[in-house]
């Protein structure tokens, strides 16, 4: 190896070893949900560290919240893709997701083992912190993606329509109808400026060999299933993939398919599905993480960190293949008015569906009493107007649950 080689050969490893790090601390430090994740990433990958250009990076948000799956974690692997190439993109991944699926299956190993955790009045005060997070999203998607008469009347159907259908995707019909609607009829909301060139050192065909992967198990591993239902990794897998396919605003709005993957199924019962759900509102990093805590607790396939790892990959997959199949092809997208368009409706229609979400699972199984509508009020006005972060008020309202139970 020639001194020029070796040099080359160092350079590149302290690159990879520069994203990994930057993305650890990110994955140890963002907390907030995906729309304060963009916020950590801005601040730290543009204006600190001047990686991307304030137009590249504002593109690579727009292309993420065009695919379905988790926005911030698909705004990290682009971003590690850029800097890094494919490995610096799998790199980033596993260093923002790591910290919270550590712990998300450090907490799924006690409910398994302690049972009786799921009865404690702490648990109550968990699922009420879920209301009041899910309403903070809700209210904050609203004045960004729903403002106006036309995008809130979507969000609203989509809700309605999400609420009384009895279909498994109704989700994805929504979506479909709504970007389709925007394709035709929204184009006075795009902004027609231009956009910087983005360009990606990826191949075109490695690009298309993704999207076909992307569809071939979307459609093939139901397909498969039909025969050889009796594989619980299999259904798992399935299962998540296609949570993390058809899920467009990724975070609070995976719920309902997550729910329909597990607690309908019979994976696990609705109190644990909250219960991890509330964990996951205390502490940093992607709430997409939430599926190694229902790996772990699952009662089919080998549960445990072997579990927890299937569904991890499984719901992530999808983001990968989409982020790689798509970059190699945004610069011309990124330009077409009809795709702005679709996205700007699917966005509203997305307030719709995390309004669906609130009221089931989250609201059904967390409010049952008066002092739990007063709590979880509580919990609202601290996060919305005293501005504490999500974590403290999770904590607070755990405690605050041990206290009524202790009074009532």
């Amino acid at each position: 190896m020639t001194e020029e080689s070796s040099t080359g050969t160092t350079s590149r490893l302290t690159n990879l070893l520069t994203i990994f790090a930057v993305a650890l601390r990110l994955g140890l430090t963002s907390f907030g949900g995906p729309i304060a994740h963009i916020g950590f990433f801005h601040q730290e990958y543009v204006a600190n560290r001047r990686w991307l250009s304030e137009r590249r990076f504002s593109d690579l948000v727009a292309l993420c919240h065009f695919l379905p799956g988790p926005t911030s974690s698909q705004v990290g692997i682009a971003v590690g893709i850029t800097r890094g190439g494919l490995l610096g993109g799998l790199l980033a991944w596993i260093a923002f997701t790591a910290p919270s699926a550590a712990i998300l299956i450090a907490f799924g190993f006690g409910i398994t083992e302690f049972d009786n955790l799921l009865e404690g009045s702490w648990l109550n005060g968990l699922k009420i912190a879920a209301v009041a997070v899910v309403a903070q999203a809700l209210w904050g998607m609203s004045t960004s993606l729903a403002p106006d008469k036309t995008r809130a009347t979507i969000a609203i159907i989509s809700a309605i329509a999400i609420l009384l259908s009895p279909i498994a995707f109704t989700i994805v019909i929504v979506i479909l109808i709504a970007g389709a609607y925007g394709w035709f009829r929204f184009h006075h909301y795009v902004d027609e400026s231009s956009t910087e060139d983005n360009t990606y050192a990826i191949p075109k065909t490695l690009g298309i060999t993704f999207a076909l992967l992307f569809f071939l198990l979307l459609i093939g591993l139901p397909l498969i299933r039909v025969f050889l239902d009796d594989i619980d990794i299999l259904n798992i897998f399935d299962g998540f993939f296609r949570s993390g396919s058809l899920v467009f605003g990724g975070g609070h709005v995976v719920l309902p398919t997550l729910e329909s993957e597990t607690v309908a199924n019979g994976w696990l019962t609705a109190e644990q599905f909250i219960a991890g759900y509330g964990a996951s509102q205390a502490i940093p990093g992607p709430l997409f993480t939430f599926s190694a805590y229902l790996g772990t607790v699952m009662n089919i396939g080998p549960g445990g960190i072997p579990g927890a790892l299937i569904a991890l990959i499984a719901i992530f997959l999808p983001s990968f293949l989409l982020v790689i199949a798509i970059l190699p092809f945004w610069n011309q997208l990124s330009q077409a008015n009809n795709v702005r368009a679709a996205l700007v409706a699917i966005n509203a229609a997305v307030v719709g569906i995390l309004a669906a979400a609130l009221f089931d699972p989250v609201w059904t199984s967390s409010i049952k009493e008066p002092q739990d509508f007063a709590l979880a009020a509580a919990a609202f006005g601290l996060l919305m107007f005293w501005k504490l972060p999500s974590w403290l008020v999770v904590i607070l309202c755990a405690v605050a649950g041990v206290g009524l139970a202790a009074i009532t």
